[in-house]
This record gives C-alpha cells, structure tokens and sequence, in this order.
C-alpha cells in the first residue's frame, strides 16, 4: 500500500510515517519512480508503535526493543530490557494513580467549600 493509504488506515500522518522510517522502525519499499509501498503488516507495526510512544518510550527506544517484532529477533539482553521497560511503566502508573488520589481529595475539599463555605482544607496529602 502506499504512504497514504497507510496513513488513513493508522490515523498518522504521512509526515509522521516517514519519521518512522528515519528512526528505523518502519521500512518501505521504493518503486521505480521512488514511491513508498507498505506490506500489511505495516498496519499493526504502527499501531505498536503508537502504543509504545503512548506509553512515553523514546524512538530510540522503541527500536531498540522491537526487534523481535519486527525481524523476529530476541535475545536475552533484549528481554531484560523489555521487562526493564515493563517495572518503568508500571512505576508510572502507581505514581498517576497516586497522583489522581490526591486530586480527588482536592476535589473532595473544593466540593465542600462550594457546598459549605468551609475553607479549603490546606493539606491533602492522601
């Protein structure tokens, strides 16, 4: 498929399609004329993608990390560093956890003030 097509099919960009293939985590072939073509599979490649920059991974990192998925590579460096990756993310999602506790105890407070006219407890430590 070509680069729009491709584009249309993920929801990214043609600019963003072609910074994929810069950071080396997509590959196209060229047509005579220098056209892009994209196997299928480039579908599901971009969604991964997708999911790990979501995830707040660098480009570089997601190359890095990919490989098994992309050319069927995996090593054990190379689980190490996924499961590395996986106790990150985690870590990140306890802290936003943390994070949405406190304010809904900002919340909490706020809604009182509103209803009550009693001030806004100064500490909310959850």
């Amino acid at each position: 498929m070509r680069i729009g097509e491709l584009a249309r099919r993920t929801g990214v960009t043609t600019r963003a399609l072609r910074y994929y293939e810069e950071q080396s985590l997509l590959t196209a072939e060229r047509s005579a004329s220098g056209q892009r073509h994209y196997a299928e599979t480039a579908v599901d490649r971009i969604r991964l993608i997708r999911q790990l920059y979501a995830a707040g991974l660098s480009s570089k990192t997601i190359a890095e990390l990919t490989p098994c998925v992309i050319d069927g590579k995996a090593t054990p460096e190379l689980l190490r560093r996924l499961a590395a990756e996986r106790d990150h993310l985690d870590r990140h999602i306890a802290d936003l956890a943390q994070t949405r506790d406190r304010l809904d105890s900002v919340i909490d407070g706020a809604s009182s003030n509103v209803h009550t006219g009693a001030p806004c407890p100064r500490d909310v430590s959850a």
